[in-house]
């Protein structure tokens, strides 16, 4: 191969020429001229295509369902019309206009004349590009009607809480409800907008924080995110036994509940300033009158403050009523 190699570069000297550092200098002289000639000015044809939007049309999507194709004449350097050709035909660009630059033709339909377009020019070409004029005159583009209701939003959460801690209130959002936009059809059966997956592991603290909202298809959103806040607090464990008693039983009849005691935990605020024995648990007479199967769980009558929560085991008690 080396010999190969040698025999070959041997070749393309003659009488006394390096034909290798010929071709360099050839490569070297046409770089050069294609710098210099993509360097000056010229004028070309230069088609974009762009869509319209508007955020202040009242009963109107806030942008346009079709694009436009724009042709101008355009000067710039021979580099700059390369790379805004190259560009321009991706992805057509959406340019902003207020409601007063659009003008209303009938319906959905509304246009823009060659004025809107210069003043524009910028946007669609870039600033190293000189329209010098457009051949388009006038573009239409079509703004869906579009209604929009009041919608709330429903955070999706995944936490867990530290050993001895825990929230009095669930997680809450800011805004709690959003305003959706879109077309009759969409929004049918929007109920709610839900948010992103909020994490939030072994939690000892409140905590705060931003969480984005999940886009639905057609739909145009008020806001894009809310704001969530959850307040954490840490709490001790207390048991106790408790009498269950019984409320507002006429006179003449008497309510026996099976079993007569329960075993309760109550979480308290740390540090502790509740008296749980001060706890009282009653059935009321009326709940036993609806309830069908003669089954009541009991209610607090009073809770000490400090108390956040409390589980009674067990939960439903055997009720008999008797007359005295």
């Amino acid at each position: 191969m080396k010999r190969l190699l040698y025999r070959l570069l041997r070749s393309w000297k003659k009488d006394g020429r390096d034909w290798v550092t010929f071709a360099l200098c050839l490569l070297l002289a046409f770089s050069i001229w294609l710098i210099h000639n993509l360097s000056l000015n010229y004028s070309d044809f230069l088609t974009v295509k762009m869509t319209a939007r508007c955020a202040n049309m009242e009963g109107h999507a806030a942008a346009s369902s079709n694009s436009c194709e724009v042709v101008a004449r355009c000067r710039a350097s021979g580099y700059s019309i390369i790379k805004a050709s190259m560009a321009l035909r991706r992805t057509p660009v959406e340019i902003t206009f207020d409601s007063q630059s659009l003008s209303h033709r009938s319906g959905e339909m509304y246009y823009i004349t060659r004025k809107e377009l210069n003043e524009a020019a910028h946007l669609l070409y870039g600033e190293k590009v000189t329209v010098e004029y457009f051949l388009s005159d006038t573009l239409y583009f079509r703004f869906p009607y579009e209604t929009h209701k009041r919608v709330p939003v429903f955070p999706v959460k995944s936490m867990s809480f530290a050993p001895q801690y825990m929230s009095i209130d669930d997680l809450e959002v800011e805004p709690d409800s959003v305003t959706v936009y879109g077309e009759p059809y969409h929004l049918a059966n929007v109920d709610r907008v839900f948010t992103e997956t909020i994490k939030l592991s072994n939690l000892n603290a409140s905590a705060a924080g931003v969480a984005r909202l999940e886009r639905i298809k057609g739909v145009r959103l008020s806001e894009n995110e809310v704001h969530y806040s959850i307040d954490v607090m840490r709490y001790v464990s207390i048991t106790r036994n408790v009498d269950i008693g019984v409320a507002n039983v006429p006179a003449d009849k008497e309510l026996m509940i099976y079993p007569s005691k329960a075993e309760v935990v109550f979480k308290c605020v740390f540090p502790l300033v509740a008296d749980v024995g001060q706890a009282e648990f009653h059935i009321d007479y009326n709940d036993y009158i609806e309830s069908r199967s003669g089954k009541c769980i009991p209610v607090p009558g009073f809770l000490p403050e400090g108390v956040i929560e409390y589980e009674m085991s067990p939960e439903i008690f055997e009720c008999v009523l008797t007359e005295k």
